[in-house]
């Protein structure tokens, strides 16, 4: 992983390590644990896009990295954080930026378990990935949130008041409490993130939150979804959760068994609506 060693500190340049073509500080292909042999997963072509590789100031002795495809096009466009899966950031979660550039989004997928130094995405062992993710406390996300965010708002192609989240298993997670203490986040899309924990917290969102969650979900009590539906409602907060029938978690992930597409689709469609209908446009 790249140091940056600068006796005064860092500076733009510093920022803006790679881009397409370059030596990358992501893994290729898709997530060893989660890959399905029969996956034809959606591969988002780069023409019309800036890809790039950044590392983001955040009060760590290494600066986070972070994936970035946006719009081509000059001027200042809206932005989405996009928060990963227990994968880390892998081809899927890199496609998940370059559909959101192909929409017109600054699109921005933070590495939170660079920390550990290994490399998630070739581990296909639960037992090895889940010490690793368990690492990167709520404390610590929620300041790389906001360190990213605040990336985000000084870039000269990103409008700094149109700044959305997206996140996907515990990357949802991260979405709801984003929502709660990052004060740049104006929406969320929480794809089946956990709950637990959640609920009581609701009086404490200050931006409008999607979640979108299977019924089927093993891992996510439907008792869980009614309490926070039930909370937000108490506190007079905006959010909706859109329960599909027959999605079992990780509906949206291309490359998984438990892939449904018809319900991935339906849910990306919200999440732009969502997003665009709440200030990130």
């Amino acid at each position: 992983m790249p140091t940056l060693t600068r006796p005064d500190g860092t500076q733009p340049q510093d920022l803006h390590l790679t881009r397409r073509g370059a030596v990358s500080m992501f893994a290729a292909g898709y997530a060893l644990a989660g890959w399905s042999a029969e996956a034809r997963p959606v591969t988002t072509p780069t023409a019309g896009l800036t890809i790039e590789e950044v590392l983001i100031a955040n009060g760590a002795p290494r600066p986070l990295p972070a994936y970035v495809a946006r719009p081509a096009t000059p001027g200042r466009h809206p932005a989405v954080i996009v928060v990963n899966e227990v994968f880390g950031i892998h081809a899927y979660i890199k496609d998940v930026c370059r559909r959101l550039a192909r929409e017109g989004f600054v699109a921005v997928a933070p590495d939170f378990f660079y920390r550990s130094g290994v490399d998630l995405p070739s581990l296909t062992d639960f037992a090895q990935i889940m010490p690793v993710v368990q690492q990167a406390g709520a404390a610590q996300v929620d300041d790389d949130v906001r360190a990213t965010s605040a990336w985000l708002k000084a870039r000269s192609f990103t409008k700094p008041d149109a700044i959305g989240i997206t996140g996907f298993c515990w990357g949802g997670a991260v979405v709801w409490r984003a929502a709660m203490v990052d004060p740049d986040i104006k929406a969320g899309v929480a794809w089946y993130g956990r709950l637990g924990g959640l609920a009581a917290r609701a009086g404490e969102l200050h931006a409008p939150v999607l979640g979108l969650y299977g019924a089927l979900d093993q891992g996510i009590p439907q008792t869980d979804i009614a309490a926070m539906r039930a909370a937000v409602a108490a506190a007079g907060k905006t959010a909706e959760i859109v329960v599909y029938p027959d999605a079992p978690h990780g509906f949206h992930a291309d490359y998984r068994d438990s892939y449904r597409a018809a319900d991935a689709a339906d849910g990306w469609g919200r999440l732009l609506r969502w997003l665009r209908g709440h200030g990130v446009a």
